[in-house]
């Protein structure tokens, strides 16, 4: 097995850390704000955070060292090859999104859910959690557009750089 097979797997199997984590986060956070219970939305958002720290972020990087150094060991020009460009955009585009918008609002969500007071204030839970819901999903889109893309080697189309 050459080093481009095992930069090839290193990045797949990533990728499926990755997006399995993403999918599972939003998920059980679906599930548990639909309890409206603050202690299960509470835990639920405090364990995402958690998973985004030994899952999420460690995935990026290593998506990060299999793609260029398979890239780079099949001589392949990042810049110029239209199914690594464009994805190495949407993968920094989600990446915004996470850093920028979700993590923030993960941490305001657990903050304002760890105050298990009377009178509890749904309706800033429910415009953060809104907030969350929309950016998630703009974090899984952009990856998962990115993943169809370099499977299929999609667009074939190059940049214009030479």
């Amino acid at each position: 097995m050459g080093y481009y097979t095992l930069f090839k797997l290193i990045h797949i199997l990533a990728v499926i850390v990755f997006m399995g984590n993403i999918f599972t986060g939003l998920f059980w956070m679906y599930r548990a704000n639909r309890t409206s219970n603050l202690n299960i939305i509470h835990h639920t958002m405090k364990n995402i955070i958690l998973s985004d720290k030994y899952f999420t972020i460690p995935g990026v990087i290593i998506i990060l060292i299999g793609g260029f150094g398979a890239a780079l060991q099949n001589h392949l020009p990042m810049l110029r090859t239209g199914w690594i460009f464009w994805p190495i955009i949407l993968f920094t585009v989600s990446g915004i999104a996470f850093s920028w918008k979700v993590a923030p609002l993960q941490r305001k969500i657990s903050a304002l859910t760890s105050l298990q007071e009377d009178g509890f204030d749904w309706v800033h839970y429910r415009r953060l959690y809104r907030q969350w819901d929309t950016w998630g999903i703009v974090a899984i889109i952009t990856p998962v557009i990115a993943l169809v893309m370099m499977v299929l080697k999609w667009p074939a189309l190059s940049i214009l750089v030479k």
